[in-house]
């Protein structure tokens, strides 16, 4: 058995220890049910066919989760470094039964690209990664979801190994039992409040990002999205991984990879970006 089944694993097993009923929880009536597991009618291979709202799921041409091949990436040196200020903002836990979100209830801070200011909004945890690098997939990987006054959006992409814990998991690890149990007693999108946030050690210096355009990656799969991943991988222990992976049930929940279909990568590096200036 690999370390990523082994994990997934525990975090079943801690989940169903945690609850009785969750397997069976429909969440809730006013969300359309989809599914990770392709074995399933409601795998994501068939979230298109789910209903028009999710149509773009199947028919899109710039979908998201990505394979960045390094090699094949293209040197923009009009690109600049990323510009992130995030500060402290109250913040809710949400379980919607596919993954764990924290969304921020007050001004949380914002991240510049191309000149243009986003503010963050909210955070969205999967496991393992969504985006693969040559290949090689990683332990989880978190969006952090920024949006425009106009309403456009772009995502900040971090990828985790498992190894030192993650500080800033520590804030939210003591509300992921009760998130849990909300979920399940409610039969519904469990929200409950996490407090105040502290999201500056989000703000990782970055001397490399890929960047491209894409979609959201769950339903209904939204696109013009610009996607930012950070090519430095953080951490996180085992244990806040299975305690996040448990809170939602336990299972996979990354989109499979989705074709290029043409589209460029962009990659950011400072030290190149610095030779040509």
């Amino acid at each position: 058995m690999t370390s990523y089944n082994v994990f997934f694993t525990l975090a079943i097993i801690s989940y169903l220890l945690t609850l009785s009923c969750a397997l069976d929880n429909p969440y809730s009536s006013g969300y359309v049910k989809f599914s990770y597991d392709d074995k399933e009618q409601l795998g994501s291979k068939n979230w298109g066919n789910l209903t028009s709202a999710f149509e773009i799921c199947g028919k899109g041409a710039q979908q998201s989760p990505i394979n960045i091949q390094t090699n094949a990436t293209s040197f923009n040196s009009s690109i600049e470094s990323l510009k992130r200020d995030y500060i402290a903002a109250n913040a809710t836990l949400i379980n919607n039964g596919h993954n764990i979100g924290l969304v921020y209830t007050s001004e949380a801070g914002s991240a510049v690209i191309d000149g243009k200011k986003y503010a963050l909004k909210q955070l969205r945890w999967h496991f393992p990664s969504e985006h693969t690098i040559d290949g090689k997939s990683f332990a989880a990987e978190v969006h952090l979801l920024h949006e425009s006054t106009d309403g456009k959006v772009a995502i900040v992409s971090i990828l985790y190994n498992f190894g030192d814990a993650d500080p800033f998991l520590y804030q939210i690890d003591a509300k992921l039992p009760q998130l849990s149990s909300e979920s399940c007693s409610e039969q519904q999108e469990a929200r409950i409040s996490a407090g105040l946030i502290h999201s500056r050690s989000l703000k990782v210096t970055t001397s490399k990002y890929y960047r491209y355009v894409g979609s959201l990656t769950t339903p209904p799969c939204t696109e013009n999205i610009i996607w930012n991943i950070l090519s430095e991988v953080r951490t996180m222990s085992v244990d806040q991984g299975k305690k996040l992976a448990a809170s939602y049930g336990g299972v996979p929940n990354a989109r499979p990879i989705q074709s290029l279909n043409g589209r460029i990568v962009q990659v950011y590096n400072r030290v190149i970006n610095a030779k040509k200036k």
